[in-house]
């Protein structure tokens, strides 16, 4: 039998067996990625007589998913699907999926970089070598410092893990923390913000979570903290951070995640002690093989009939 394929994800034109798996499985797929992720009323537009989609960071509302006439699955190349109205796909018998743990270490890594990166103030110094501007500014070390980290599913762990290594002390909040870990204190919200030189976001998008730092947030961090975003933009209120930033309440923040991508006139863009990259946490060689793989027999799974372990069940109620 065959079926027709959507693919958004840019990266899934690399080379690799994902190619083989849809193949195999009579998938005649259509790698229509855009340079931007899509949003609502383009995906709607394109995705009418496809069986399957393999989606990127597209917008798929409950208007998209009424306009998939003969949609069967949605598998995210990734993990987050926020972007993905779930129940809307539930109540059209449309199965969603994900990829989890393929972009676990990419993202962990990631977070560290920018830690380091706002710590040594690496991208504007380095800048201005380049320029002809020799510049020494002093910064401070990670060992010894206190990382709290927000939101402690794998990519958190992965974090907290790899920070443990470099000697900080590691505090962490998460309501669904079930079992805990070697080296790292579980706190409330309030004591992780007070008590943290740097604060990392892994947390998912959620209404409880959206603006979870917002002006109140920041004003009980330390003075001159950092902060750290590669999870989702809508935990961050980007107005309250600029103005935290602005006046040094915040000493630096560096996101990979922005409410709307690419942030075109973000004051944020404008601040030096503020450093952005264009959501490239699960962006390396190995994450991108990953997410394609898993990302592929997701779909060919859910589309044969087959047991599925990556399906993403629907909000209750």
């Amino acid at each position: 039998m065959n079926y027709r394929v959507l693919v958004t994800a840019r990266s899934f034109a690399n080379p690799g067996r994902h190619h083989e798996i849809l193949q195999v499985a009579g998938c005649q797929v259509d790698h229509r990625a855009p340079a931007h992720p899509y949003s609502a009323e383009e995906l709607r537009a394109i995705i009418p007589g496809y069986d399957g989609v393999i989606l990127g960071l597209d917008a798929c509302d409950a208007s998209v998913i009424e306009a998939a006439d003969q949609l069967r699955v949605i598998s995210r190349y990734g993990v987050g699907v926020d972007a993905v109205d779930l129940a809307a796909a539930a109540r059209k018998g449309i199965v969603v999926t994900n990829t989890p743990g393929a972009n676990q270490t990419a993202v962990a890594e990631l977070a560290l970089g920018l830690m380091f990166a706002l710590a040594r103030r690496i991208p504007q110094v380095a800048s201005a070598a380049v320029n002809g501007v020799w510049q020494r500014p002093t910064g401070w070390e990670l060992s010894g410092k206190t990382l709290g980290v927000v939101g402690f599913g794998a990519i958190g762990r992965d974090v907290a893990a790899k920070a443990l290594a470099l000697g900080m002390r590691v505090i962490a909040y998460d309501p669904f923390w079930s079992k805990e870990v070697v080296g790292v204190e579980r706190v409330e919200l309030a004591a992780l913000f007070a008590q943290s030189d740097v604060v990392t976001l892994h947390a998912a998008a959620t209404p409880e979570t959206q603006n979870l730092i917002n002006a109140q947030t920041l004003a009980t961090m330390k003075r001159g903290a950092f902060l750290i975003n590669t999870a989702r933009g809508d935990l961050v209120d980007e107005g309250a951070l600029y103005v935290a930033l602005k006046d040094g309440q915040i000493g630096g923040a560096a996101a990979d995640a922005f409410q709307h991508e690419p942030p075109d006139g973000s004051p944020l863009l404008t601040l030096e002690n503020f450093i952005a990259t264009p959501h490239i946490g699960a962006t390396t060689r190995e994450s991108v093989a990953r997410m394609a793989q898993m990302s592929s027999e997701n779909l060919v799974q859910v589309l044969k009939g087959e047991p599925c372990a990556a399906i993403v069940k629907p909000p209750a109620g």
